[in-house]
């Protein structure tokens, strides 16, 4: 079935996209391209093919579509996540991700009736729940206007498709509550608690430029670095507070004119310096 060609080609990736890199930011803001890609193939089949029959239609939104949208919420739910958690000691960031995990509890609660329905298995309102066309159209708050289109969405799939990714999201961050727990290797050394006489005295957008090139360049640690740890180092060496250092890329990346305009500058007064000693 062309559906699971689909499923598979993105599975692939994603599984790729694990391997190589360890970064959550930028395997989220990948992960979402690859995502979005799939769900508009998916779209278009659904559209200009439709379904033979309703339990092929009832299959399509309560198992495939969502094993694919759950996918694209998991990584924008992960990115708000992920950007805004403390750079501070273990306990802040372990009280910061059991917060989210009750966050992401509240859905179920809040969906109860319809979450026990489908952990169970149950089948008797799939034709309620999994056909288009029917009242009380649900559409996820996360969703994307181009997946809300009535011919690719029922009352229930983006539930589904929630359910699977706070699922997801809460053994995320158990895991990640667990490193932080375990892992008293990656405590600091007493050295690096003291204080720099360094301040930047440029943009925050400046340094995020400059760290978001060294990050991609894989210059530091080969590559293996996260992000928010050497966004955190930059923030101790410098005395400044980056704040959301992802949004700040966002608007880098969405320059109309120049996305490198700090590194050019950088360029252009080296050039400079060599061009005068060399005269």
């Amino acid at each position: 079935m062309i559906y699971n060609d689909i499923i598979s080609d993105l599975d692939k990736k994603l599984e790729a996209l694990e391997i190589e890199n360890n970064d959550s930011l930028y395997k989220s803001e990948i992960g979402i391209t690859y995502t979005e890609t799939s769900i508009k193939k998916l779209q278009k089949l659904v559209i200009d093919k439709g379904f033979k029959t309703l339990k092929a239609e009832i299959h399509f939104f309560k198992h495939v579509k969502p094993l694919v949208f759950s996918k694209l919420i998991y990584y924008v739910k992960l990115i708000n996540i992920e950007s805004k958690r403390p750079r501070s000691r273990s306990k802040s960031q372990i009280r910061y991700l059991n917060n989210h995990i009750d966050k992401l509890q509240i859905y179920f609660n809040d969906n109860l009736e319809f979450y026990h329905y489908y952990r169970r298995g149950a089948t008797f309102l799939d034709e309620q729940y999994f056909v288009r066309g029917k009242a009380d159209l649900r559409l996820h708050p996360d969703s994307f206007h181009f997946f809300t289109d009535e011919q690719f969405s029922t009352s229930q799939d983006n539930t589904v498709a929630t359910i699977m990714a706070y699922d997801m999201l809460i053994v995320y961050l158990q895991q990640e509550i667990a490193k932080l727990e375990n892992n008293t290797e990656n405590m600091m050394p007493k050295s690096m608690y003291k204080q720099s006489k360094l301040f930047w005295t440029g943009s925050k957008t400046d340094l995020i430029e400059l760290i978001y090139a060294l990050h991609s360049s894989g210059v530091v640690n080969s590559g293996t670095v996260d992000i928010k740890e050497l966004a955190s180092i930059c923030e101790q060496v410098f005395n400044i507070e980056l704040g959301n250092y992802y949004h700040t890329f966002i608007e880098i990346r969405s320059r109309k004119c120049n996305n490198t305009k700090f590194l050019d500058k950088l360029k252009e007064s080296l050039i400079k310096r060599i061009e005068l000693l060399n005269e």
